[in-house]
């Protein structure tokens, strides 16, 4: 199990840091700006009612498996609920309104969710918790280039590519942060314009049992300073002037071009990096041991983890271009071997996951330092991609910013040559090196290199343990699900997915969906528990109908009429889509869930109210750790599975500017699935582990595609049905018109 652990010790209020006069100029001029509502605590009793409602499908499983009757078991879990809000719940809720009487924001966001879903989780970043998006070709590259090859060394329209994108989320990042505050931004601009800011120019700190992020500091040395990976050997980069306006393109790409050159000579007189940045890929406490080691080596490390924080974002270039697994490896820079015909056609499916795979986890977690809020990286035949930490922000944010970075494609007016001239190692030696560029180097010993083939280690494991897959449903999109389904696309999706796991596995998940509060003053996120009764009764009717009969028992397929399922389907969207209405206006249930239970740990443990109940389902003994409080509500076991997210799913944007995206399975036996619904296509990204022998993802693509085909069937049958009987109507009309005559 990779779950989050529980959020341990006490909440502390955390208020906002000293800011400089520009931005207090800025956020004065933001309150001129649409008032966005503070995220409101939610009714203590409608969120117990929501809880109880679903739990419902879960208990009706059990019931049908034999394991305990429905009203029984529910009937106990009502009984809780009721115990809880008139009893221990009610202070709870109160301590809940308190801490946000005290908090800038809400009471949610500035002291809870980003501790306790990121921060204080200490399983590695790498796959586990960072996002990642990998960018459609630019065309105007030449095709020999984008075929890629097996060499080995940095490819000059890979230096223009990367300059040009990076000039691109330059400009947008000083286009929101310095933009001139007007009152008629609405409130998704507002939301927008303050989540640009956040990742930007941040990292994440590994600190023993919780990270923590650094503050931002406009003033700093390094405040207009991009950091540059190639090799493992690390460079600060000037690509802004002090107001954040970018350099022109041809400046950037030339500055780049100078410390790719540096790294060629570095490389050719016989020197090699440390490559420090593998131990961010570690478990967090093991990283943060570490680092804490580099501190006490050298004051050196000191300034260059300084330089590394501060720095607007990171730029990785790989010497190669990634390969599945079966192909060749890169061969040295000064072979001439590069084989076209041993690599995967552009544009496959072998292309297209090799891509991905390099994006978010590149070999032995090589030439990435996974804190970074930000990292754009570009292969050897440009490929390019971005990671990101997920603490300051959700993957919406930068995928707007990345969106925009990429769209416009390489304009080759910006630049003095149209083509760009080839690195070499006579320009290397010849070149002017140290202009708006510098060196960051590590002061390391035995122990350190020691660490880090370690971690190398680890970091390879889970890399060939994760199975990442694109699946590009091309059928139909979102205008079909508007216009002739007449169902909302993304509750649609939901259920698509349900179909899918229940046909693949044969019982029913707690799923997560990513709903977003931004009309909430800095609000974040809350979860839509896409698994319902309705749901359930849908995906039950529907496993063994059209492409899900191989599902069926001995005995055939379930005489179902097609036109009998599209009611059941139509109501559990309906389920969905009230859930993610009330889950985006501040109504959901979860994430106060956890804060009263949170509030109830913070109580001292009374003996009449112990930790442990009579009707708990947990129990204790004398040799335990001191308990913190608790009530069966949280103790059941069913309020842990209706957590268990086997199946944790979000949705972007429709990703015209991407090939794929995608964040890892919190549950080994479980999926991390992102989509993307355009008008005409639906394309789901999915990542599951080598290791469950109940998962794969290449077979839960295929069950996707059959639910979405076989859903599409259950709702033409509907349609011609309602024709049907708007024609017997009309019919009927006509005929009693000509009796009467």
């Amino acid at each position: 199990m990779i779950s989050r652990s529980k959020l341990g010790g006490r909440i502390t209020l955390r208020y906002c840091p000293r800011l400089s006069q520009s931005s207090l100029s800025r956020r004065a001029g933001l309150n001129t700006m649409a008032k966005l509502p503070r995220l409101p605590v939610p009714d203590l009793r409608k969120t117990l009612d929501r809880y109880l409602q679903s739990i419902q499908p879960f208990l009706r499983e059990d019931e049908a498996r034999g394991h305990s009757l429905f009203e029984a078991s529910y009937e106990k879990r009502v009984q809780w609920a009721n115990d809880f809000e008139k009893g221990i719940g009610r202070l709870c809720q109160h301590k809940l309104h308190e801490l946000d009487a005290h908090s800038p924001h809400n009471w949610l966001d500035d002291n809870i969710w980003t501790n306790y879903a990121y921060l204080s989780w200490r399983a590695p970043l790498l796959i586990n918790s960072n996002w990642w998006l990998t960018f459609i070709n630019d065309p105007s590259i030449p095709e020999s280039i984008l075929r890629g090859d097996t060499r080995s060394g940095i490819e000059p329209w890979q230096v223009r590519r990367a300059a040009c994108i990076l000039h691109r989320v330059l400009d947008w990042r000083t286009r929101m942060v310095n933009q001139h505050p007007d009152p008629d931004t609405t409130r998704t601009g507002v939301w927008l314009l303050t989540n640009t800011e956040k990742m930007f120019n941040t990292c994440r700190l590994p600190r023993a049992g919780a990270d923590v992020l650094t503050t931002r500091n406009p003033a700093s040395e390094h405040a207009q300073d991009i950091m540059l990976m190639l090799h493992d050997f690390v460079y600060t980069v000037r690509v802004c002037e002090d107001d954040r306006t970018p350099l022109p393109v041809r400046t950037i790409e030339d500055r780049i071009r100078s410390v790719v050159l540096d790294v060629i000579e570095r490389m050719e007189s016989g020197e090699s990096a440390v490559p420090v940045g593998v131990l961010t890929s570690d478990d967090r406490d093991r990283w943060a041991e570490n680092y804490q080691y580099l501190l006490s080596l050298s004051p050196a490390n000191a300034s260059t983890f300084r330089a590394i924080n501060e720095s607007i974002m990171a730029l990785s270039l790989d010497h190669y271009t990634a390969m599945p697994l079966h192909y060749p490896t890169p061969t040295s820079p000064s072979s001439s071997q590069s084989s076209h015909a041993s690599i995967p056609a552009l544009d496959s499916d072998a292309e297209i996951h090799a891509h991905l795979h390099n994006t978010r986890s590149p070999p032995r977690a090589r030439n990435r330092f996974f804190d970074k809020s930000l990292t754009l990286s570009l292969e050897r035949n440009t490929r390019a991609g971005a990671m990101g930490e997920h603490a300051p922000v959700d993957a919406l944010v930068p995928s707007i910013a990345f969106d925009y970075g990429v769209v416009a494609g390489i304009d080759s007016s910006a630049f003095s040559e149209p083509v760009p001239r080839p690195l070499t190692l006579e320009e290397a030696r010849v070149s002017d090196g140290g202009k708006g560029w510098t060196r960051l180097d590590w002061v390391t010993d035995e122990r350190i290199e020691a660490q880090i083939r370690e971690a190398e280690g680890r970091a390879q494991a889970s890399i060939n343990n994760s199975e990442a897959g694109v699946l590009e449903f091309g059928e139909y999109g979102a205008d079909w699900i508007n216009s002739v389904a007449r169902l909302p696309p993304d509750a649609y999706t939901q259920l698509a997915l349900q179909l899918a796991w229940y046909r693949s596995r044969g019982f029913l998940t707690a799923t997560y969906e990513t709903a977003l509060t931004r009309m909430f003053n800095a609000g974040r996120t809350e979860c839509v528990r896409s698994a319902s009764v309705e749901g359930l009764d849908f995906v039950q009717a529907a496993k063994e109908w059209g492409r899900g009969a191989e599902c069926a028992a001995e005995g055939g397929q379930r005489e179902v009429e097609p036109r009998a399922l599209l009611p059941l389907l139509q109501h559990a969207i309906q389920t969905h889509a009230r859930r993610t209405r009330e889950a985006a206006t501040g109504r959901g249930i979860d994430r106060h869930l956890l804060g009263l239970k949170l509030m109830l740990e913070e109580l001292p443990v009374d003996a009449s109210t112990s930790a442990s109940s009579s009707d708990s389902p947990s129990s204790s003994s004398p040799t335990d750790p001191p308990q913190k409080r608790t009530h069966p509500l949280f103790t059941d076991p069913l309020f842990s599975r209706s957590q268990e997210w086997k199946l944790s799913t979000s949705g972007l944007s429709a990703g015209d500017q991407f090939r794929g995206t995608g964040f890892g399975a919190g549950w080994e036996d479980g999926y991390g699935i992102n989509y993307l619904i355009a008008p005409h296509r639906i394309k789901f990204c999915v990542e599951s582990k080598f290791s469950s022998p109940l998962t794969s993802t290449n077979k839960f693509k295929q069950h996707i595609a059959d639910a979405l085909r076989d859903m599409r069937a259950i709702c033409e049958a509907g349609e011609l049905e309602l024709n049907d009987r708007k024609k017997k109507s009309v019919d009927g009309v006509d005929t009693r018109a000509q009796a009467r005559l």
